[in-house]
């Protein structure tokens, strides 16, 4: 695809996959708009775009949506080759293993983080999330090892997508009385990493507290406060 005129991301600011979109966009040079989604009052324009789900993050080149962040990835990649560093690595095997993590982040991670965060504190499903949680945690941990990232010497498709959780592990903790730097901290130094030396990131993230303060506001909205 030629240039990057008329990009726009329909994103939620604590969005963990709407903000990979971001870091991708950062990262390859591509030049967007971000426009921000009220999920409690979805705008015509996300029900419109991405009818079936509609969710964030959507992503509009020229008007035509890509929905879904996996998805959203590798059409970044493939749609802008010629714009800055790809993602994913060029080698088939290591990039079956990229799209590997990156489908075990999205299977684990969004189905216990819900059950801390949506749940009444003290409730028995807090306590299962945070388990579940810290298994799905150390088993990332135990798969980036010593490397740098889970790409080796630079930030590839599993960083991006799990990165974009760690804004939100503050909340997680507070919520289920834990340390995930405590109980992961080769992870919790590899996220540190991820924005210290890479200004797409950096740029990407919200703060931790503004995402514990968005959760504490839905939180108390559903009457879990």
């Amino acid at each position: 695809m030629e240039g990057s005129k008329g990009v726009v991301l329909l994103n939620c600011f604590v969005s963990p996959f709407g903000n990979r979109v971001r870091i991708a966009l950062t990262k390859k040079g591509v030049e967007h708009e971000v426009t921000a989604e009220n999920m409690a009052q979805k705008s015509a324009l996300l029900l419109a775009s991405n009818p079936i789900h509609g969710k964030v993050p959507v992503l509009l080149v020229a008007g035509k949506p890509v929905c879904e962040s996996q998805v959203i990835l590798e059409f970044i990649d493939e749609a802008f080759s010629t714009t800055g560093e790809q993602l994913l690595p060029t080698d088939p095997y290591a990039r079956a293993q990229a799209r590997f993590w990156v489908a075990y982040v999205d299977a684990k991670i969004p189905a216990c983080a819900p059950k801390i965060w949506q749940s009444p504190k003290g409730a028995p499903a807090v306590e299962e999330g945070k388990k579940e949680m810290l298994v799905a945690l150390k088993t990332l941990e135990a798969e980036l090892g010593e490397k740098p990232y889970f790409a080796g010497e630079s930030l590839g498709y599993a960083d991006v997508a799990l990165v974009t959780f760690a804004p939100w592990f503050l909340t997680y903790e507070r919520l289920a009385g834990f340390s995930i730097a405590e109980e992961c901290p080769v992870l919790t130094a590899w996220a540190a990493r991820c924005a210290d030396e890479n200004e797409c990131v950096a740029k990407s993230l919200p703060d931790p507290e503004a995402v514990f303060q968005f959760v504490g506001g839905m939180r108390k909205h559903f009457g879990l406060e």
